[in-house]
């Protein structure tokens, strides 16, 4: 019966349509109210959520072939997610399901995840927003991890079917404001009780410290130096509170102008060279403010120019780079692409699947990136240049290619904890607005714009094509995106550590105000501050287990050398057996500082350069033959690292885009049948060396964990570990568009297979 969980539809003589048929009446459905709700899911609820409406007798779909089959059960809003409890869960919760999310569930939805909400009314599909005047049969969520639900609400109750709804719009595309999002509930009902990871050793750059550290690391302390003129945030807002300037640059300058026109450093490179950023100071018409402008940049022109910096080469990001807009505009069309509403659609796209996928302009937005960041590397590693990258904020296209080219150029950056920490660095010490780029708050569309999906994507790329070089995997990069839309963690949901550090205490509430009775006590829990958690606390969303996934077995850890063959060594060159490196180029005269403070001048003014610098004939023949060069010599995993940027090697990202579509999937192939016979052959070989020598137990220990997870299971999916199992058949459906070129049956069967010349394949 329906209300006992997996329900059929079709039974006619024709084919039916994409829409769910159920031939139970809905007084059946009713009847057995009471038998359902005994095998009912309970809903878990996180510290601080709140129940705010549900409705009973909802039909989850289940798309296979052209038919819909559904889950009956109860679909509930909540201040933290929209869930649906199946009457019938027990294919959910098998031991095969290895990969869970502790705070979200396989049918949770965060309210920030929600992209788009449609209602189907009379087999119509309309966007719902606003008050409606009519309520939908039908409910469609997109999701912004490009998930899609379909859910019936035939045979709820019509007061249910808009209190439900009506609740959903409201609290997924409604305006907040900061303090009502769950991340402060959350945190002020789980005070004593959130712990964060002991093993955690990201670097979060919030101290002083923190900051000498990153310097002493990568050896750039003899010319920059860690300045805390912006504690308590009296120079500017957007800056952290500590950060690092050149160290002849006076503390006194910082200020001037807000923080803006400063060179702020990045990163050093093993030759003393450094990658520096700086937002643009405020376009002014006053000739007078111009002047003072002009002279304050010539004097830290004058500054970055002298030794022990020497040559310095700006790059503008602003205006002969990728723009906000495009990258907006291609990732909209981008995402069209994967959400699928069912199997017909899905087939009657794939036949013009790859000119949509080139139209959208997405996968040339990844390579422009990477082309750019490789173009920077070769002027700190080839050039031997000190690099200043210029944009508005420095804080958007910044972010992207300076952690790109960290990255490529600096192992360290590939490691787990290492990554975290440039994150951190870059990212949320950086100011990325992350509050306004994933519209949290709902409170501007346009200002919606996926950077940092941009970078995840660049740097999925380069773990594709380079694997042993990275400690991470590629699963572990499709969770940190779904982790931008999980309010249980402050990492993702500030625009500054300004705005994160400003917002700190206990939101007041209404049962607080209700209270004012109860006095200084309900005050004082207020004002403590909050214990907020981090994205890099992945204990409270993955058991150990799962996390084995993180990390990537073909990763090998640079040998430590003994002392006799580091007094051997020479550390002029950290990577030079392996690097081949053009020649670099002698220093251009003085009279070259000269015209190029002029172009930084006028840049930094809002006076847009032209593109000279980046068409030039010369800078596309070093960039050339340092690319080249590089990949014509044996890889370095623990060296530079460029990823190959021609168009076929730049490719779509299988696992987070594709994960959630049936008919993607190839059943017992991809790569991950390839690295679980790795493993296998791996494990073998660390078996037969635990033999030799017992101080590897502990690491072929580890190893053999992993291998296990994979071959264990039943039947993995090319999108493993997210597609584990298809509980339904999935059987291709070919298009009516396809039958009628392929002619009738027997037309087909009387034709002679095509003979094709494979010679020069």
């Amino acid at each position: 019966m329906l209300g006992k969980g997996v329900v059929g539809g079709g039974g006619g003589t024709k084919a039916p349509k994409p829409s769910f048929v159920s031939y139970v009446r809905p007084e059946e459905i009713h009847t057995n109210d009471k038998e359902a709700t005994e095998k009912e899911v309970t809903l878990h609820l996180l510290p601080g959520e709140q129940l705010l409406c549900e409705a009973s007798t909802v039909l989850k779909y289940v798309q296979e072939d052209s038919c819909q089959r559904g889950i009956c059960g109860k679909l509930v809003c909540t201040d933290f997610k929209i869930a649906f409890l199946g009457d019938d869960e027990s294919a959910l919760n098998n031991d095969e399901t290895q990969f869970k999310n502790k705070v979200i569930g396989e049918n949770d939805i965060t309210l920030h995840c929600v992209d788009q909400i449609y209602g189907v009314f009379d087999e119509k599909k309309k966007t719902l927003f606003g008050q409606l005047k009519k309520y939908p049969e039908k409910l469609i969520i997109h999701c912004k991890d490009l998930r899609v639900f379909h859910f019936c609400l035939r045979y709820t109750k019509e007061e249910e079917v808009k209190r439900i709804v009506s609740g959903i719009i409201h609290h997924t595309q409604a305006p907040k404001l900061l303090k009502r999002l769950f991340l402060f509930s959350y945190a002020t009902a789980s005070q004593n009780s959130t712990a964060t990871d002991t093993k955690n050793h990201t670097v979060m750059f919030n101290t002083l410290k923190d900051w000498c550290w990153e310097l002493e690391r990568t050896k750039g302390s003899m010319k920059y130096k860690a300045v805390s003129v912006n504690e308590d945030y009296k120079v500017c807002e957007r800056l952290p509170a500590y950060f690092v300037v050149p160290i002849s640059l006076p503390e006194e300058d910082i200020p001037h102008f807000q923080g803006h026109g400063i060179p702020i450093w990045c990163w050093s490179c093993h030759n003393g060279c450094a990658l520096l950023k700086m937002s643009a100071l405020p376009k002014e018409q006053d000739d007078g403010i111009l002047q003072i402008q002009k002279s304050f940049l010539d004097g830290i022109y004058k500054t970055i120019h002298r030794p022990p910096y020497e040559i310095v080469k700006t790059e503008d990001l602003s205006s002969n780079f990728l723009s906000l807009q495009e990258i907006q505009t291609a990732y909209s069309k981008f995402k069209q692409l994967f959400l699928i509403d069912n199997s017909t659609e899905f087939w009657d796209t794939d036949i013009k699947w790859f000119s949509l996928l080139e139209s959208s302009g997405w996968l040339e937005m990844i390579r422009r990136c990477l082309k750019k960041a490789i173009e920077i590397t070769e002027c700190l590693e080839a050039q031997n240049m000190n690099v200043l990258l210029l944009e508005e904020t420095a804080s958007d296209l910044c972010c992207i290619v300076s952690s790109l080219v960290q990255v490529m150029m600096d192992p360290h950056c590939r490691t787990r904890f290492g990554f975290q920490s440039l994150i951190q660095k870059e990212w949320i010490m950086g100011g990325h607005c992350f509050l306004d780029r994933c519209n949290h708050l709902r409170q501007n569309d346009k200002e919606e714009v996926p950077v940092f999906l941009l970078f995840l994507d660049c740097v999925w790329q380069l773990v594709h094509q380079h694997p042993p070089a990275f400690e991470f995997t590629e699963t572990y990069l499709t969770v940190l995106s779904d982790s931008l839309y999980i309010p249980i963690f402050s990492t993702f949901f500030f625009n500054s550590p300004h705005q994160k550090d400003t917002n700190m205490t206990s939101p007041g509430s209404h049962r607080d105000l209700c209270s004012f009775g109860q006095g200084r006590e309900s005050q004082d829990a207020q004002s403590k501050p909050l214990n907020l958690l981090t994205v890099w606390d992945w204990h409270v969303q993955f058991e150990p287990k799962a996390q084995m996934l993180f990390r990537n077995p073909l990763y090998v850890e640079k040998a430590k050398l003994d002392k006799s063959q580091r007094k051997g060594m020479r550390f002029k060159h950290q990577r030079q057996l392996s690097l081949p490196l053009t020649q670099s180029k002698s220093s251009p005269k003085r009279g070259f500082f000269r015209e190029e403070t002029d172009h930084l001048i006028k840049n930094l003014l809002g006076k847009r350069i032209s593109k000279l610098i980046n068409s030039s004939d010369e800078l596309q023949d070093n960039f050339r033959e340092f690319y080249d060069s590089w990949h014509s010599k044996p890889t370095d995993y623990h060296g530079l690292l460029l990823p190959y940027i021609e168009g076929p090697e730049i490719k779509v990202w299988a696992q987070r885009y594709l994960r959630w579509i049936p008919e993607a999937q190839i059943l017992g192939g991809g790569r991950v049948a390839t690295l679980s016979k790795l493993l296998e052959i791996m494990e073998e070989v660390q078996i037969l060396q635990e033999k030799i020598d017992e101080k590897h137990h502990s690491q072929v220990a580890l190893q053999a964990e992993a291998s296990s997870l994979l071959r264990n299971s039943a039947r993995l999916s090319s999108l493993f570990p997210f597609a584990l199992l298809q509980r339904y058949s999935s059987k291709p459906v070919l298009p009516t568009s396809g039958w009628k070129a392929l002619g009738d049956e027997e037309d087909l069967a009387k034709r002679e297979d095509e003979f094709v010349d494979l010679g020069d394949v």
